[in-house]
């Protein structure tokens, strides 16, 4: 019952320390100030492999390099003894460190072979290193033999050894001729593992005497070569007949072996086989068989699949490898060997061993004293490891007895530690494959809490984003660490918030509120710390208008948008991708702010594009695909079906529709016979169907092709089918578009639209036209043509009706029976004009001529209508005026006429063929009307209150002038009409005086000429009485500058804004009477407005070109003037807008020439000043170049030469006249004489007496080999020669040193 006790006890404290380990456990924070400060163990950082091949020519560096506080101090051990570096003077160790540099110059590398083992030691603890096995490379020489050649068999196996030196490390072997090429290599030559040359079969072509093996030797860098084999090969009967004299003539070899035969496996031998490999190795199973014919070789694992991803078949499937084996790997590997006569398979059985590796390597412990911890040390292997555990560098059982340690098989248990008791702790596991070293350190620290987290850090994040609040602490014992927020007195704890082990504290979903300063406290038991760092909460990235798809034609333009929100405070960066690539380096790729546009887009741009969009804390991201539009590929296969006399089946493949569907299928045919070369369109189909019926014609030699056409056009023909040729038949259709017409008073032209050669159905084709006149009972008269489409009757009376027929003939026969059309033959001119002509006035512009309808006989044609020429009897006015009134007509108005004048008139009738005679003149009297506007208005002899008005009379009175109406009003600044003034003048007066007007006041004058029916139009004049002759011009206006202001008045006239031509109001509101001129100062327009919107512009534009109108306000003016005008044509108009900038009205356009002035300036070239100054110039330098010239002649040296003169550069030295060559590039050794390439009698070769070696060839070791056996790499050996009495000769490299740049 006591030992039970006992035992629950024992397991009860372990829990507790192992508990307490986990609890208690600390690491040190990487920290160098904090690592400054605290006592640390050492710890290996660096060291040398376990097992290191040196190279005999190099020093041997053994690497060991520790750290610790305080820095350790380094010792050796060779061989399991000390190694005394002091005393051997060809060893030296590095400063700071282990590492030892051994100096093997004129000794020998053996010297120094064996195992070395390196400490670290400082007052806390000693650290080793591992068993570092220190071997000199090696590559012997091959031993001398003597091959003898080979006679083999055609059609037998063959193997050619190669068997190199052993060499350390193993060579690298491979098979190459004397022109140092590789020997091809296939299924059925190839070399194994081994080396060896395996032939499965031999042929006539592998007779050579140049098959040579080679060793690499890695190292070294040098290659051994075997002595050449030959191999001849030789059918049956020559070989007996070779071999007859030397063996009595009996057979060499029988014919069996050579003929065709099952696999059988050269290796490896047997049925069965196994292999064992190392965990993590690579594993190399090997299958070559030989056979007639070649066999072909097949792998599979009996218990499974073999590993995709690891394994690899090479030498042409005869080796697997798989790579990083497992013990998964383990089981039996089947290989089979397989040709035409049969197949054999081999088993491998495969066995995996593992040398010790770690499950859980011994980490450093860190205690505060009293604490507990635990050591562990978890190896794994095949067989499984054995576990020793040392301190110091010396095995635990013989080290000072630790109450508060207990050493367990794989863990080292602490338990109330005290200070002083760190040491380093190292586990050595081994198994028969290798062994494992580890090194864990405990370190007994009493430390206050510190706080390693900058102060007052500020920690950026997303809304409903987690956020991580660093606060990062060393102490021993390990401090307790609590988080408070600013405002709140408790601890930050619950559902919204984690405290992870190492103190930061996670917001899970972070918020605008938790923004603000938060403090993290430190506590253990030798004191207290607290810090502050801050969080702000920003709002998140997010693109609200994503990209869309986008389908766009070829060298069309495509805009991508992406527009973003994001949080002001934070900088973001767009960055557009295309297939998760970067952008194409491409003009046409614009990206703006907030999109991307592709100018002319190609075939290449298709893809996926995407949007970035970063800020230093978030990013979001959309995509589009872009897809090119193009035509659609032209059909192919174009295929014939169900031939028949009159129809065909036509089928097709559609080409690709390049993204945008096909609409339809157009079906072309050429006609081979009549019309070759020319295409036209027979039929569509929807692009949906890839097949069409065709209707065919007879007396056709048909080639069809197929077009596709989809949104963006039609495709390209396809290829022409074959040819198809319908048998003729009689016409099925007749000329159509028959018709039958005179042109001429005693004939009958019949014309018809010829039929096609695809209507005509047949050869010979001809027209039968018939006709006969309708009246009475005659008969047909008929005449067949052909080539034509119209054929003329003679000898018609004139202007009867006929019945007209066309009908299509062929060899083959005739079309149906054609309906008859009607005609007429042709027309006369009437024969006699209308009778009872009268006219009846209406009023002064209006009158009515009547006259009764012409005599049907009288006609000889179809009557048209009647014509009234009518004139007015002036002697300035000759011309007639024409109104044409229908056939049906027997009066109409004469409108337009002009008032109190005399007019003449007749009538005539007409018919198709023309006008008949007049009736006699008749003439009339129009009565008087009102008259016309005067002729011009002007305003002159202006004073302070008054001026002149003078007019000119009508020009068209239209009767007897009664007077003139005189009228005007006042206009204020708002263009507002005043109080209208009305003043009645004779007929007889031109001129009109007007007082008491207003200074300074704008006018408006209407003038109009009154006759006993009234008043006529008025004329119209403005104004402006103002107080400065300088106004008297036109008001002028820079070019894009406005109006320029109005100086102050000195004294009153009065400014004309019209210039004295008539004016005619016209009949609406609108612009009139505009005109232009061009001077020095620019164009001045003038105009005349009625309307009654007042917002009036001048635009202007360069002629024939494509600019926009430019706009100029006139601010009610009705003059302007255009400065800086260039030199050209222009296209001037005034146009009104409304208060919404609406044009209302627009005058004529205008075309202005602006002429080329020449130019004012003064020339300076031929100013006095210029060329005084010029003169002076040049003799300043004359007088310059003089006194150079001097200096020079005076042997001057200006100083940079002087300097050179006194600091020759020793580097460059003239050519040597004894040589030839340059001094600055001789080089001695290069005429050193060819050293030998027997490599020395120790097995070894030295870097500076080899010429075998590939150092002096190229990047040594470096060489390889292409699959196919090729060399990659070329000849780069140094050049030399020797020289002997002026004359160079050059000594080829030896066939090694051609090698060592191959290999």
């Amino acid at each position: 019952m006591e030992s039970i006790l006992q035992c629950v006890l024992h397991v009860s404290i372990t829990v507790l320390l192992l508990l307490g380990h986990m609890i208690t456990a600390l690491e040190v924070p990487l920290d160098p100030k904090l690592l400054e400060g605290l006592p640390q163990p050492p710890t290996i950082t660096h060291q040398s492999p376990k097992d290191y091949i040196v190279d005999p020519r190099e020093n041997i560096v053994v690497h060991c390099e520790a750290k610790g506080k305080p820095h350790p101090s380094f010792s050796w051990t060779r061989n399991g003894t000390h190694f005394d570096i002091d005393k051997d003077p060809k060893v030296m160790k590095k400063a700071g460190a282990g590492t030892l540099v051994i100096d093997i110059s004129g000794e020998k590398a053996e010297a120094y072979e064996g195992v070395y083992q390196c400490t670290a030691r400082n007052e806390h603890g000693a650290a080793v290193s591992n068993n570092i096995v220190i071997r000199q490379s090696r590559s012997p020489l091959w031993a001398k033999e003597r091959i003898e050649p080979i006679v083999a068999q055609e059609g037998v196996s063959l193997v050619l050894q190669c068997r190199p030196p052993a060499g350390l490390p193993p060579p690298i072997i491979f098979w190459m001729d004397n022109n140092f090429l590789r020997l091809p290599q296939n299924s059925r030559v190839s070399q194994a593992l081994n080396g060896d040359l395996y032939f499965s079969n031999v042929r006539a072509e592998d007779t050579r005497s140049d098959y040579i093996c080679y060793a690499r030797f890695p190292h070294t860098q040098t290659i051994q070569q075997k002595q050449p084999i030959t191999v001849r090969v030789l059918n049956v009967d020559a070989i007996n007949e070779t071999m007859a004299a030397f063996l009595n003539d009996t057979d060499f070899f029988s014919d069996s072996p050579s003929g065709e035969r099952r696999p059988t496996f050269l290796v490896p031998s047997g049925a069965s086989s196994s292999a064992m490999v190392l965990r993590g190795d690579v594993l190399q199973l090997e299958c070559i068989a030989e056979g007639l014919p070649t066999p072909e070789i097949s792998w599979r694992k009996d218990s499974g699949d073999l590993p995709m991803n690891r394994t690899t078949l090479h030498n042409f499937q005869k080796t697997l490898m798989i790579s990083d084996v497992t013990e998964a790997d383990a089981g039996d590997y089947r290989c089979m060997a397989s040709n035409s006569q049969g197949a054999v398979y081999h088993i491998i059985t495969v066995t995996v061993k593992a040398a010790p590796y770690w499950i859980r390597t011994p980490k450093n412990l860190i205690l505060a004293p009293k604490e507990n911890g635990v050591l562990s040390c978890l190896p794994s292997g095949n067989p499984k490891p054995t576990i020793s555990w040392s301190m110091n560098g010396i095995p635990i059982e013989n080290s000072p007895r630790d109450p508060s340690r207990k050493v367990e098989e794989d863990s080292i248990i602490f338990s109330d530690v005290q200070p002083g008791s760190s040491a380093v702790y190292q586990c050595n596991t081994s198994n028969e494959f290798g062994y494992l070293l580890a090194n864990a350190f405990v370190n007994v620290l009493a430390e206050p809490p510190r706080v390693l987290t900058r102060p007052n850090k500020v920690y950026p994040v997303i809304t409903n984003g987690p956020a991580l609040l660093d606060c990062a602490t060393f102490g021993s014992p390990i401090p307790k660490i609590t988080w408070f927020k600013e405002g709140q007195n408790s601890v930050l704890d619950g559902d919204d918030y984690e405290q992870h082990k190492n103190g930061t504290l996670e917001i899970h979903t972070a918020q605008k509120a938790d923004s603000g300063k938060y403090t993290c406290v430190a506590m253990n038991s030798l004191g207290k710390k607290e810090n502050h760092v801050y969080l702000e909460v920003k709002e998140p990235t997010r693109i609200l208008k994503q990209p869309e798809y986008k389908v766009v034609q070829r060298n069309g333009n495509v805009l991508f948008e992406c527009k973003v929100k994001h949080d002001p405070s934070l900088i973001p960066t767009m960055t557009w991708l295309k297939n998760d690539g970067e952008l194409p380096d491409d003009e046409r790729f614009v990206v703006d702010m907030d999109s991307l546009t592709i100018y002319n887009v190609t075939e290449g741009d298709e893809g996926t594009y995407t949007c970035i969009m970063n800020t230093t804390l978030d990013q979001d991201t959309a995509s589009a695909k872009l897809t090119l539009m193009d035509q659609p590929d032209p059909p192919t296969d174009l295929e014939m079906t169900e031939l028949q006399a009159r129809s065909v089946q036509l089928t097709w493949v559609p080409g690709s529709d390049n993204n945008s569907p096909i609409q339809r299928f157009i079906i072309q045919y050429e006609d081979v016979l009549h019309q070759q070369g020319v295409w036209h369109n027979l039929t569509e189909v929807p692009g949906t169907k890839t097949t069409a019926h065709l209707e065919l014609s007879p007396y056709v030699l048909y080639t069809f092709r197929v077009l596709a056409v989809n949104e963006v056009g039609f495709s390209q023909p396809s290829y022409p089918s074959a040819r198809y040729q319908t048998e003729p038949a009689v016409p099925e259709e007749n000329p159509s578009e028959v018709d039958a017409a005179g042109n001429e008073h005693d004939n009958l032209v019949i014309s018809w639209k010829a039929l096609t050669s695809l209507q005509s159905n047949g050869p010979g084709l001809q027209y039968k036209v018939s006709w006969r006149q309708t009246d009475g009972d005659k008969d047909w008269e008929s005449v067949s043509v052909a080539n034509v489409s119209k054929y003329v009757v003679s000898g018609t009376p004139t202007y009867v009706k006929y019945e007209v027929k066309v009908q299509a003939v062929n060899d083959y026969g005739s079309a149906p029976e054609p309906n008859a059309i009607r005609g007429f033959s042709g027309e006369d001119l009437p024969m006699a004009p209308p009778e009872a002509v009268q006219v009846l006035v209406e009023n002064s512009t209006l009158a009515e001529v009547q006259w009764d309808p012409i005599n049907p006989q009288m006609v000889r044609g179809w009557l048209k209508g009647y014509k009234v020429y009518y004139w007015k009897e002036d002697p300035q006015i000759e011309e007639q005026k024409v109104l044409t009134f229908g056939r049906n007509k027997t009066q109409g108005k004469l409108a337009g006429l002009q008032p109190y004048s005399l007019y003449t008139f007749n009538v005539r009738a007409f018919n198709g063929k023309g006008e008949g005679p007049p009736s006699p003149n008749q003439q009339f009297n129009t009565p008087e009307g009102v008259p016309g506007p005067p002729a011009s208005l002007r305003i002159t002899n202006p004073s302070l209150d008054s001026l002149t008005v003078e007019w000119g009379p009508p020009v068209e009175l239209n009767g007897q002038l009664t007077g003139y109406t005189l009228r005007y009003q006042p206009i204020n600044s708002t263009n507002e009409l005043g109080p209208l003034e009305e003043v009645s003048l004779p007929a007889n007066k031109t001129s009109c005086t007007l007082h008491s007007l207003k200074y300074s006041t704008r006018y408006k004058f209407y003038l109009n000429a009154n006759t006993v029916k009234g008043a006529g139009p008025a004329v119209t004049e403005e104004t402006v009485i103002i107080m400065d002759e300088d106004l008297m011009h036109h008001p002028a206006v820079d070019v894009g500058k406005g109006h320029t202001e109005l100086p102050h008045p000195v004294y009153p006239i009065t400014q004309s804004l019209r210039p004295p031509f008539p004016k005619v109001r016209p009949t609406s509101p609108g612009f009139g009477n505009v005109s232009s001129s061009v001077g020095e100062d620019g164009a001045v327009l003038s105009w005349e407005y009625w309307g009654l919107d007042k917002n009036l512009f001048v635009e202007y534009t360069v002629e024939n070109s494509k600019e926009e109108w430019t706009k100029e306000s006139v601010n009610g003016s009705q003059t302007y003037l255009l400065k800086g005008l260039k030199p050209g044509t222009y296209k001037v108009r005034v146009v009104a807008k409304d208060h919404t900038g609406v044009t209302v009205h627009s005058s004529q356009e205008l075309s202005i020439t602006v002429p080329v002035i020449p130019s004012q300036q003064v020339d300076i070239a031929t100013q006095g000043w210029f060329i005084g100054l010029m003169c002076a110039i040049a003799l300043l330098i004359l007088v310059l170049l003089i006194a150079c010239f001097i200096k020079r002649n005076k042997g001057g040296k200006y100083p940079v030469k002087e300097k050179e003169d006194a600091h020759a550069d020793p580097e460059i030295q003239p050519m040597k006249d004894d040589d030839g060559t340059f001094g600055e590039y001789s080089d001695t050794e290069d005429h050193k004489p060819l050293k030998g390439s027997r490599t020395p009698s120790n097995g070894t070769v030295k870097k500076d007496d080899s010429d075998d070696s590939l150092v002096d060839y190229g990047e040594g070791g470096e060489g390889q080999f292409n699959e196919d056996g090729s060399f990659i790499g070329q000849y780069s050996g140094k050049k030399e020669r020797d020289t002997a009495e002026g004359n160079e000769s050059s000594e080829a490299p030896s066939p090694v040193n051609a090698m060592n740049s191959f290999v």
